[in-house]
């Protein structure tokens, strides 16, 4: 609906402008204003035409209104300083406004792009842990806002099979007889990082291993000897189940999982170096790569070892070129310690290879406050425990809240709580910032992710309370909306715009400040006005319905369910 009054606003701003005799960029969009006191949409134009008027911004601004017709949406259009604002006329939008929201609200119409998005892709070596959960979180985030917003999106997982710590893996079982069934573990990928523990230490105290290692890597890039390919397939295979395991638990799911092999046994690894070469970008010290001096890159990028093996970085590049035939926009999720990785795949393709290059989008590192897990401390905390933990306290509290519930009835809310906390908690905060995740905040009934949850639980049970068929409810023609009332249309009403601006930042933190805002409105709406028994009891229930769905949309995009009892 925002986009329906905006456009009505824009086209009375253009009219008013036609009466100038200078000409200004009429390529503008509104914005919401920081305090309802001052309007539901702003406009800066005054600012452009000032250059031409050679007056003051506020006179400008004056001016202008004076000139506008007010369409009929709006209530008027006043001037604060600079700023051109209009103030929507609830006892019209309000109504127009609950007969546009419907299950799919939020959704933006086909923007005619194609995504490929990557992001998680660590080494399948043992358990996700809490250095990979902040690239897991955002990207599927950022997928489903992307999705909303009308782009078309494919999210790839990027399995490193050729990688040295998994020959490290196939070391130990070939070479030390260690068996992944031996270790203790409920899940295959913690087995897996226990054997990878003890394998990369032996290999560490045994040169002879070492250079088996080499050797096993060699062969496996070769692919003639079956057994040892399946040997390397099979671990990891196995580690990935695992760790999809511990993506589901999160509501995280990849349409592909691409294995870097694919690429060295197809021969486009090799055709892309002899591309390469043979354009004259390379050159060989023992091992070839390309000088990247001449862009301001002072390290090379190697291309191969002196072996004649490929490097992790070349069978990348391989891959980019290959996700670069899906779709119009490769878009990669990576820590920050890959911006020199990044910095020289951008230079291959732009400068060498002549294709657009992919889009990277960098987040910092997340840490635990100091023994807020003190019975992994000094290892890794793995994803597992992160949930499990966050699973047992969301429950804890539960209980405390609620000691007439029993086990049945607290386990699978204490999932939906403890897993929404943790994704909303790290999508909460811009990628670029580094984050400590910190549980009273992250599990706050007051203030995270639950007093959201909470709010749309709320809903559901006033809604159920009711008995009604909210779908056969209509709308009073006699409504005018109080205070209470138009904040929270208000705050519904923004969501397809809300989704539009993120989606075109590519970020999602601001999709959490909106649910905060939005189950704001609706909560201090729910305590200060009568719906049951109200004369206005039909539409507030269609009003409550509404901000349900909203809150449940927006809530699917940070992959946090909407719980409908808490």
């Amino acid at each position: 609906m925002y986009f329906e009054i905006e456009k009505q606003a824009i086209d009375a701003i253009n009219k008013a402008l036609d009466q100038y005799d200078v000409e200004v960029d009429r390529n503008f969009k509104l914005e919401f204003p920081p305090n309802p006191n001052l309007g539901d949409l702003a406009s800066t134009i005054a600012f452009a035409l000032t250059k031409k008027l050679k007056t003051s911004p506020p006179e400008v601004a004056k001016g202008l209104v004076e000139k506008i017709e007010v369409p009929e949406i709006f209530s008027k259009v006043q001037n604060f300083g600079p700023y051109v604002n209009f103030f929507i006329d609830y006892s019209k939008f309000s109504k127009l406004l609950l007969e546009k929201v419907d299950e799919n609200y939020g959704q933006l119409p086909a923007y005619g792009e194609k995504i490929v998005l990557e992001h998680t892709s660590a080494n399948p070596n043992g358990p996700l842990h809490i250095g990979h959960i902040r690239n897991s979180i955002f990207g599927d985030s950022l997928s489903r806002l992307l999705k909303l917003a009308g782009r078309d999106v494919i999210t790839q997982y990027y399995v490193n099979d050729m990688g040295r710590q998994i020959a490290i893996i196939v070391c130990g079982i070939t070479e030390c007889g260690l068996k992944i069934e031996d270790y203790d573990g409920d899940k295959i990928d913690h087995k897996i990082g226990k054997l990878y523990f003890d394998a990369n230490k032996a290999v560490e105290e045994d040169e002879a291993l070492n250079d088996k290692v080499d050797e096993l890597i060699r062969k496996y890039e070769e692919g003639s000897d079956k057994k040892l390919n399946k040997i390397f397939e099979d671990v990891v295979a196995k580690c990935i189940s695992g760790m999809k395991e511990s993506l589901l638990r999160m509501n995280i799911v990849h349409d592909d999982f691409v294995w870097e092999g694919q690429f060295v046994r197809s021969g486009e690894v090799n055709n892309l170096v002899n591309y390469i070469q043979k354009e004259g970008f390379t050159r060989e010290e023992d091992v070839l790569f390309i000088d990247l001096t001449d862009f301001n890159i002072d390290k090379e990028f190697v291309l191969r070892r002196s072996n004649g093996t490929s490097l992790y970085s070349t069978r990348d590049l391989a891959y980019h070129k290959y996700k670069a035939t899906l779709g119009d926009t490769v878009l990669d999720i990576l820590g920050s310690d890959h911006k020199l990785a990044a910095k020289q795949i951008k230079v291959i393709f732009e400068e060498i290879l002549r294709q657009k290059a992919p889009e990277v989008i960098f987040y910092e590192f997340i840490t635990l406050p100091e023994g807020s897990m003190s019975t992994r401390k000094g290892k890794f905390v793995s994803v597992d425990e992160l949930i499990n933990e966050a699973v047992s306290r969301a429950h804890d509290e539960i209980k405390s809240r609620n000691p007439e519930l029993n086990e049945e009835e607290i386990a699978p809310m204490a999932e939906d709580i403890g897993v929404g906390a943790i994704r909303f908690f790290i999508a909460k905060l811009s990628p670029e910032k580094h984050l400590t995740f910190k549980w009273d905040e992250a599990l706050s009934f007051e203030r995270g992710c639950a007093s959201i949850q909470y709010a749309h639980a709320r809903a559901c049970k006033l809604l159920a309370k009711s008995g009604k068929d909210i779908n056969s409810l209509t709308v009073s023609d006699d409504w005018i909306p109080n205070e209470d009332e138009q904040e929270l249309v208000r705050q519904i009403a923004k969501f397809p715009q809300v989704v539009e601006d993120c989606a075109n930042k590519q970020r999602v933190h601001n999709i959490t400040q909106y649910c905060q805002d939005l189950a704001g409105s609706f909560n201090k709406f729910y305590k200060s006005q009568q719906v049951i028994g109200s004369d206005l009891e039909n539409t507030r229930l269609i009003l409550v319905d509404r901000a349900k769905t909203t809150i449940k949309n927006a809530l699917d995009i940070l992959g946090v369910v909407a719980p409908e009892k808490m």
